[in-house]
């Protein structure tokens, strides 16, 4: 499937010869007609060495003369820090000159990407300060040169190799309203990452629509076809051409290749005018295509084998002179070796005579079989060729360079790929050569410092590339002689670093170094005076915190520092302040601006949108929290900051735990539970999802151990505000359990650090079982002073989450006191109060209590009463644990509650369990889970869940287990029941 078709008719001496194109009918029909009608988006998808770029050419091939004019760009096996490269490359081999296209004012952008056309460009504009909006114009520049060379098709081949500038030019071109061109992109889908623009390419639907053509393995009649076609078209036996198909499952590069193997072997026969091998049994093909290209490679000459090597390292269709140059043989040696080298059938040539492998695959094994000393020769004379002719590939001589072991002159050329990269936004290519340059042990001192300055944090993907910058930068601080500000710079650095990576803690240890020498106003001290603000230390008090926002607000008076910086610090500050509990974090962020369309003004705003939605949803404002939340993920996802879509994701998730928004939680939460790389949203999402298992009535023991390591991690961390709500979610069910010391232990750490800071924003989750455990114990005055103290510390704050955490917490002193009406009407108000929020579990809980406090007082009517409805709350809740508890303290509250009097309308089953509930029953009988057994009946969780609570009341038992043995023992699973 690969090669040059129609090459002619093979001789004996020289077959096998290049396979014809076969077994692609449909698909060639769908891709041509795709390229005669009106612009179209065609994503052609398969494994390596299917067939898409041959059936990608043969569709062009087949177009009339007057039809499409195409232009082929292949993205390179490499992530190449040249901004644009595929398609800068494809463009600067379609012409050589821009003089005669009428451009406008825009194209002056290009001239970086295209030095050889400067002098026809127009004059470069203005230089932008942010790099979205530079990329942005760069892309839209782009398009327009491509409109220029009057491209109806772009072909762009291995996407899933792309750069990010390139896949956003994609996008950018099936974006626009008006569309001129069609797109044909090739890819494997094994091999496209998750996240990548490309699956997003699909919703863009140009005027002739989405064709997508999905290639498979030839089957063994159009694979003997093919064999045969390289076998001068004489029949191929039947045994032979199903042994090779069962050998490379119809792939037609393992099927091209098996054959050139076995020619070269002289294992071919043609015999009764037919070609079989000698004796099948003795078949030894290769197990993968790699060894059989390097089988081949090894059969061929030397000068054929470095000419080989040359189109290896070079990757990109290359003339006789670049590979003269980089083989480093004589001219007629290497014209010699190319020509035996095309002859293989591993090069081809394209129209215009350049010379480049027929598949990637193998060009890898070349690369990988050659000795290291003859890599890195070759790249050292490749580089030197690039620079010598003139343009500056600056992604491509770095490579070269680098590989070559020219560590300065690689330095060099990758810092100017960096700047490129961030120039135009493209921060997954700048993350990328800035931190190879930052992490090589030949790194001078003093440049690592201006480098890490560069780097934009919301790019990084996984926790290994900051934790590498962090230990280079701590060794620089170890070894180095730096001046106070340098030693100020690269430690607040490095804070910077431990807390984008969720390692609060260390980063306040990062800050209390330098603390004392935060004196000349410049961006990187007034950044960690505000870094100080945040609540991260554990023993500082909030007044410090407020103390060193201040001083970072008179210190940015006196700063000299761009807009940029100006408005990312205010997010800081905001964030530092919602932290601390002060509303006027909330005036800093409304402050902050509304208009999103800027790119790199877009960041800032997603981030403080994402802060603001976070800490507001800590106080209590969920509607709010989440207006906010959901305009930083619109923001983040309409620019492609993955970062902080993800962390805005994640958090609205949270959220919905708070409202009760439990249907499909679980689902949602579970591509979030092993975030690689991220602590903070890896520690959130397991926070919750332990919090739902434990609610859900599943594997108790299984989630009270996940939220112990939750609890234990984000202590170390110094993540408080995970502390104390898994703190808060340990204890509750400890207290609910009659164990209230255990509920002291647990809160025991968590409040003295609230006290110790005076962060009463911290109460809400901590403070209420506390308070209660202390109670239960006889610890009463200890409870009236904490409770006091929390009064204190929220008083005059509009914090409504805190405010409900306050009233649970005076109606447990009053019920300490033994005061039980005054009790229960504190539980019912700290129940309106939750229920206002919304926040319905809380909600129900203290109506539990309200109910504890009414039967203690001698009401056991209304205490039943307020049972039986938190108890059917609870069940259309989900919370099914809590739902049973509730039952079981009704069973031995009254006989009445267990079958109430019937008024007409349908009758109940009274003790007995229904038809339904027994089916329920017998299920978990053969040990299926709860969502197991609404799957099997095309039921609910819920209504489940509620059916096997009903059938636990009924028998007086609260848990699976209990009535399991119950109605084994009795034998209700296999009675009617009724």
């Amino acid at each position: 499937m690969h090669g040059s078709p129609g090459a002619g008719r093979s001789t004996a001496g020289d077959l096998p010869g290049s396979p014809r194109f076969v077994g692609r009918r449909a698909e060639l029909a769908a891709l041509a007609a795709a390229l005669a009608g009106p612009p179209a988006l065609v994503l052609v998808e398969g494994e390596a060495g299917i067939g898409k770029s041959r059936l990608v050419r043969e569709a062009l091939k087949s177009a009339r003369a007057d039809g499409p004019q195409p232009l082929i760009a292949v993205c390179p096996p490499f992530r190449e820090a040249l901004t644009l490269g595929p398609v800068v490359e494809a463009l600067r081999q379609g012409r050589h000159s821009v003089a005669d296209l009428r451009l406008s004012a825009l194209a002056g952008t290009l001239r970086p990407l295209f030095p050889e056309w400067a002098d026809s460009l127009p004059p470069p504009p203005e230089p932008l300060a942010d790099a979205r909006a530079a990329r942005f114009r760069l892309l839209r520049a782009l398009g327009e040169l491509l409109d220029g060379f009057c491209v109806d098709v772009l072909v762009v081949e291995d996407v899933h190799w792309a750069d990010e500038a390139t896949l956003d030019f994609l996008m950018l071109l099936a974006s626009r309203q008006t569309a001129t061109l069609t797109l044909v992109l090739t890819y494997r889908p094994e091999d496209v990452e998750l996240e990548s623009p490309l699956l997003r390419l699909s919703s863009r639907r140009p005027p002739g629509g989405l064709v997508r053509v999905r290639l498979g393995g030839l089957p063994v009649a159009a694979s003997a076809e093919l064999v045969s076609s390289m076998l001068d078209d004489e029949h191929v036996s039947d045994a032979f051409a199903a042994f090779l198909h069962s050998r490379t499952e119809g792939v037609p590069l393992a099927l091209e290749e098996c054959v050139r193997l076995l020619r070269d072997r002289a294992d071919l026969v043609r015999r009764g005018g037919e070609w079989i091998r000698r004796t099948l049994g003795d078949i030894a093909v290769p197990p993968t295509i790699r060894d059989a290209v390097a089988e081949r490679v090894a059969r061929l000459g030397p000068d054929a084998r470095q000419v080989l090597l040359a189109a290896a390292v070079l990757t990109d269709p290359a003339d006789d002179s670049a590979l003269t140059a980089v083989s480093a043989l004589p001219e007629a040696r290497a014209a010699e070796g190319l020509r035996e080298a095309l002859g293989s059938g591993l090069l081809s040539e394209d129209r215009s005579g350049r010379a480049a492998f027929r598949h990637v695959l193998a060009a890898k094994v070349v690369y990988d079989t050659a000795p290291a000393a003859a890599r890195r020769h070759a790249h050292r004379r490749a580089a030197e060729w690039l620079e010598a002719q003139g343009r500056r590939p600056v992604g491509r001589l770095a490579r070269h360079f680098r590989e070559a072991g020219e560590t300065g002159r690689w330095r060099r050329y990758a810092e100017e790929a960096a700047d490129l990269a961030l120039a135009s936004g493209d921060h997954l290519s700048a993350v990328t050569s800035l931190h190879a340059l930052i992490t090589d042990p030949g790194c001078p001192d003093a440049e690592v410092a201006p480098l890490v300055r560069k780097m934009p944090l919301h790019a990084f993907t996984g926790y290994a590339r900051r934790d590498e910058i962090t230990a280079t930068l701590r060794a620089v601080l170890d070894s180095a002689a730096l001046s106070g500000e340098e030693r100020v710079e690269l430690t607040a650095q490095v804070a910077r670093l431990l807390l984008n990576g969720g390692d609060h803690a260390a980063a306040a240890a990062e800050l209390d170094k330098v603390a004392p020498e935060l004196i000349a106003p410049s961006y990187p001290v007034v950044w960690a005076m505000t870094a100080l603000g945040f609540p991260v230390d554990p023993s500082w008090p909030v007044a410090v915190h407020l103390g060193w926002l201040e001083r970072a607000e008179r210190a940015l008076e006196h700063a000299s520092v761009t807009p940029a910086e100006r408005l990312s610090l205010a997010v800081d500050r905001l964030t530092a302040l919602l932290d601390l509990g002060e509303e006027a974090g909330a005036t800093v962020t409304d402050g902050l601006g509304a208009d999103s369309s800027h790119p790199p003004t877009a960041e800032h705003l997603a981030r403080g949108a994402l802060n603001a939605g976070n800490g507001v949803m800590k106080w209590g404002h969920y509607a709010d929290a989440r207006r906010r939340l959901e305009a930083a993920a619109g923001i983040a996802g309409r620019h492609e900051y993955r970062r902080l879509k993800d962390m805005a994701t994640l958090t609205l998730i949270h959220l919905d735990w708070h409202e009760g928004h439990w249907d499909g939680l679980e689902q949602r939460l579970a591509a979030w539970l092993d975030v690689d790389g991220e602590p903070l949203m890896r520690l959130d999402a397991r926070l919750v999802a332990a919090r739902l298992r434990a609610v859900h009535d599943e594997e108790q023991a299984v989630a009270q151990a996940e939220l112990g390591e939750v609890y234990e991690e984000s202590l170390r961390r110094g993540m408080t505000d995970i502390v104390v709500e898994a703190a808060g979610a340990l204890a509750a069910p400890a207290l609910a359990a009659g164990r209230p010391e255990e509920a002291l232990a647990l809160t025991e750490e968590p409040v003295a650090r609230l006290t110790r800071k005076g962060l009463w924003l911290w109460g809400a989750d901590v403070a209420p079982p506390r308070v209660a455990a202390l109670a239960a114990t006889g610890r009463q005055e200890e409870a009236e002073r904490l409770t006091a103290a929390f009064r204190r510390g929220v008083a005059g704050r509009r914090m409504p989450r805190q405010a409900a955490a306050l009233r649970m917490c005076e109606a447990a002193v009053l019920a300490g006191r033994g005061d039980m009406a005054a009790a229960a009407a504190a539980w019912q108000e700290a129940a309106l109060a939750w229920q206002a929020l919304p926040a319905p579990y809380e909600a129900l809980r203290c109506r539990e209590q309200r109910a504890h406090a009414l039967l203690a007082a001698g009401q056991p009517d209304q205490g039943c009463g307020e049972l039986t409805a938190v108890r059917d709350g609870f069940t259309s809740l989900g919370a099914a644990g809590d739902a049973a508890r509730t039952a079981e303290v009704l069973l031995r509250s009254g006989p009445a509650q267990r079958t109430p009097p019937w008024r007409g309308g349908r009758r109940g089953y009274g003790d007995q369990l229904s038809p339904r509930e027994l089916e329920v029953v017998r299920l978990m009988l053969d040990g299926l889970t709860n969502r197991e057994i609404a799957a099997a009946l095309s039921r609910s969780h819920k209504t489940v869940a509620a059916q096997l609570n009903s059938a636990m009341r009924k028998h007086g038992v609260s848990t699976r287990t209990a009535l399991a043995v119950r109605v084994t023992r009795d034998g209700t699973a296999t009675a009617p029941g009724e």
